[in-house]
């Protein structure tokens, strides 16, 4: 069996042990991996090499992704996609592994449908988004990431005494947000599964300054129905006239070495893709509940939506009073 592999949308890190375990186990079982560089763009343009045990060497603990990724819009045209079907052809594969997120999913799954092609889908954005699994590669390593940040930010924020408005990515989702919003002691968490009341929001910090905290953090995701963390924090500020600040994390979510969780998952659903694959599966994404493998119609995967643990949301309610 020819197998490719790529990478698609945005970095998540871990990617590159999930690359790893694809190209070594397909190795492993006597099956020869291709590389599919810039995501479905690399598909679309031919941009296809044989990938060995040396190509994957001293990759698990990088950030990023050796075969880089691309949000690709021609591959979701019929005309991209008789490219991409055409480019298979030629390399003789039998199946691609896509490693992405929901977008790379909801692509997979018009491609295998429309042109009879196995695929197989391996969870990786740090929004955590998907359903399907419990966490998603690249996830804890987001988390931690914000939380260094956070975690700085608070000695700051003790020492000026300021409101402090912190945002972290979910355009859609407000896994990281509120995760990371448990894990630093936050007193407020604004995400876009909750209705963000502002009234209520001013009345809380206004009773933390009463009761004489000098630290109030409240995390925004980026996708909070009331705005983002600047638009929000200038909304306090006038009904509250404290002074504030606003830290957008960004990027630095994305980067540096992924956690030890990150490869560990990356290197399970790795391997146990090229199992499926070997089975003759086609059509869904691996993933992982309650350390259990298991796998998912790729429409499921964006068109059924993932919910939060609303006790974690409560939890941090009644720890951040």
């Amino acid at each position: 069996m020819r197998i490719g592999i790529l990478t698609s949308g945005g970095d998540a890190p871990g990617m590159n042990a999930a690359i790893r375990a694809v190209v070594r186990t397909a190795l492993h079982t006597r099956h020869s991996v291709f590389g599919i560089r810039l995501g479905y763009n690399g598909l679309i343009a031919g941009d296809i090499f044989p990938l060995d045990h040396a190509g994957v060497a001293n990759i698990i603990q990088r950030g990023g992704t050796i075969l880089g990724t691309a949000r690709s819009e021609e591959f979701m045209t019929v005309k991209g996609m008789r490219k991409a079907a055409q480019n298979m052809i030629m390399h003789r594969l039998d199946a691609v592994v896509v490693i992405g997120g929901e977008g790379s999913m909801r692509g997979a799954d018009v491609f295998s449908r429309r042109h009879r092609f196995r695929l197989i889908g391996l969870p990786a954005t740090i929004d955590n988004d998907l359903y399907g699994t419990d966490f998603t590669i690249g996830f804890d390593t987001a988390v931690n990431n914000a939380l260094e940040a956070i975690d700085r930010i608070r000695d700051t924020a003790s020492s000026l005494e300021r409101i402090f408005f912190v945002e972290v990515m979910g355009r859609t989702a407000g896994f990281i947000g509120l995760t990371v919003g448990l894990a630093s002691g936050a007193e407020e968490v604004l995400i876009p599964e909750t209705p963000t009341n502002l009234n209520q929001l001013v009345r809380s910090l206004r009773q933390n300054i009463k009761k004489g905290k000098k630290t109030n953090i409240v995390i925004v995701a980026e996708g909070d129905e009331a705005g983002n963390a600047l638009e929000i924090a200038k909304k306090v500020k006038k009904m509250t006239g404290e002074d504030y600040r606003v830290a957008v994390l960004g990027y630095i979510q994305r980067g540096g070495a992924p956690s030890a969780r990150d490869r560990v998952l990356a290197s399970k659903l790795g391997y146990d893709a090229v199992r499926a694959l070997r089975r003759g599966g086609s059509g869904y994404m691996v993933g992982e509940v309650n350390g259990k493998t298991v796998y998912t119609k790729f429409r499921d995967t964006y068109r059924r939506k993932k919910k939060i643990d609303l006790r974690l949301y409560k939890t941090l309610k009644i720890l951040a009073d």
